[in-house]
């Protein structure tokens, strides 16, 4: 799989949250210096600290991995988070309460703004004065951790690997549908990419794409036929061509958003219409039509971008499968010279890749501690 790993390097400052909201009560003040605690822990995500590997272990409840550790800091403070703001919501409009919420100063990163590529004076730190601001992009962050163990394990267990996409994808669903539409108002084309409703659709796709890969995986493990494996991978190329579509929409509602995504998401694109068109090739070949699999394979080859953009470790892999379809249309072609001899048919008569999508988002369910806030306005 190509590897992008930029979504999970989300940033944040310091927030205090008993500093700025006044309680009514013992109770409530308790609450909100919990809630404190459980945002430090998020806050070192992605920060040198000086914590053990034994340390970071027991404080996780035993998780080895650090993405599982990151990933249990952040559903610790979620529901903290949204109990929060559920409280706040009720009080909302009062100016004291929005001028609390103002002084917490939410500033995050932005690993998807074209800015923090290049910027010389460290990673530039967005600030937008709402607690949903906060919310979704602990969840963007939730939802990049997710994915990143999914890459991690994919090596040992593919059926996890894409539970773990399809979970991810499902938080970039929910992001996209019930909490970002209300930034909508606050939101600035200059404000980061991750705090728009068309990113995170953008990223539920290229999950859904990605557990849909692994599961491609286990039924080459199980030797699908051609004609299968060829849809799927058309499956693919289909759900990056929404993702790519949502990354224009993006693009339109957000100035600063880097094209390194596009980039991913083409080179990505580029991989699986190549496999889609070498299984089919060898799926028509397997029912005798040797001149349509010279045809297709062809048609596929003359359709790779000579000035794709992108890492070059994602132009190394599309090269390899490029060289691989060229050995094998150089296999055919030799056979078909000798033994059948048959017409290759122009472009327009070949057959058209059909795609089949069948990997699903597993719906997010937020978790909310209902504890009770008192909170002196």
């Amino acid at each position: 799989m190509l590897q992008f790993k930029d979504p999970s390097k989300l940033r944040t400052k310091k927030i205090v949250f008993e500093d700025v909201y006044c309680a009514q009560d013992s109770g409530t003040l308790e609450q909100l210096k919990e809630l404190s605690s459980k945002r430090v822990s998020v806050e070192l995500i992605n920060e040198t600290n000086s914590i053990t590997d034994a340390i970071a272990r027991e404080m996780s409840g035993g998780l080895t991995s650090q993405c599982e550790q990151d990933i249990r800091k952040l559903e610790l403070y979620l529901p903290l988070l949204e109990n929060l703001i559920q409280h706040v919501d009720l009080i909302g409009d009062d100016p004291r309460v929005i001028g609390w919420t103002s002084n917490l100063k939410i500033r995050w990163t932005s690993p998807l703004s074209q800015s923090s590529f290049f910027s010389l004076m460290g990673p530039r730190f967005f600030q937008i004065d709402k607690l949903q601001f906060e919310l979704g992009t602990v969840l963007f962050f939730y939802g990049a951790q997710l994915r990143e163990l999914a890459s991690q394990v994919l090596v040992t267990d593919l059926v996890r690997s894409a539970t773990l996409f399809r979970k991810a994808a499902g938080v970039y669903h929910y992001l996209a549908h019930e909490v970002l539409p209300s930034l909508q108002d606050v939101r600035t084309p200059e404000g980061p990419p991750e705090a728009t409703s068309s990113v995170s659709s953008v990223m539920n796709l290229i999950c859904l794409a990605e557990a849909q890969i692994v599961t491609i995986m286990k039924a080459e493990e199980k030797q699908t036929a051609d004609g299968l494996l060829a849809k799927l991978h058309c499956g693919v190329v289909q759900l990056f061509d929404e993702a790519m579509d949502f990354y224009s929409t993006a693009a339109k509602e957000c100035k600063d958003i880097s094209p390194v995504l596009l980039d991913y998401i083409s080179c990505y694109k580029v991989v699986h219409e190549l496999r889609s068109y070498k299984y089919m090739a060898q799926a028509v070949k397997s029912e005798g039509q040797i001149g349509t699999s010279i045809g297709l394979l062809k048609l596929a080859l003359n359709k790779v971008e000579s000035n794709l953009g992108g890492m070059e470790s994602w132009r190394t892999v599309i090269k390899q499968d490029m060289d691989s379809m060229t050995d094998l249309l150089r296999k055919y072609m030799h056979e078909n010279e000798f033994v059948w001899r048959e017409k290759e048919p122009y472009d327009h008569h070949l057959p058209l890749p059909q795609g089949k999508k069948i990997a699903t988002f597993i719906p997010y369910h937020p978790e909310r501690w209902e504890r009770t806030l008192a909170l002196k306005i």
